[in-house]
């Protein structure tokens, strides 16, 4: 059941990734009237879509966690690791996505660091 449940999760993720870029977010970017922050639309797009495909990372991060707890070897450490791995994602796709206009992404990083050295023997 686990494993089919990471399964779905995965595949979950592909599809709001794929269908939501090509189906929604690409139509609404075509929209003249989407907010114009820091001078333009681009922040405002690249905000979205790094949103939106963020859940699609979290998903992925919790199916490997539920992959690790069908073979019974999920442990506190696997879990922080995975957690701080997601949060670096998270973190990369304002740095890169917004060229760091997005600010999220300190607070991606900073995560990302704390839950690794958290992780014991980390």
């Amino acid at each position: 059941m686990l494993i089919v449940a990471a399964l779905l999760l995965f595949l979950t993720g592909i599809a709001h990734s794929y269908l939501g870029e090509r189906y929604i977010l690409i139509r609404l970017f075509k929209r003249d009237n989407l907010p114009q922050l820091f001078g333009g639309t681009d922040f405002t797009t690249s905000t979205l879509r790094f949103v939106w495909h963020l859940l699609t990372v979290v998903w992925w991060g919790i199916a490997i966690l539920v992959l690790q707890a069908s073979g019974q070897q999920l442990q506190s450490r696997s879990v922080l690791e995975m957690f701080s791995a997601i949060a670096f994602v998270s973190g990369m796709f304002p740095f890169f996505l917004t060229r760091g206009r997005h600010l999220s992404w300190v607070v991606f990083f900073a995560v990302s660091a704390l839950l690794w050295v958290a992780a014991p023997g980390g």
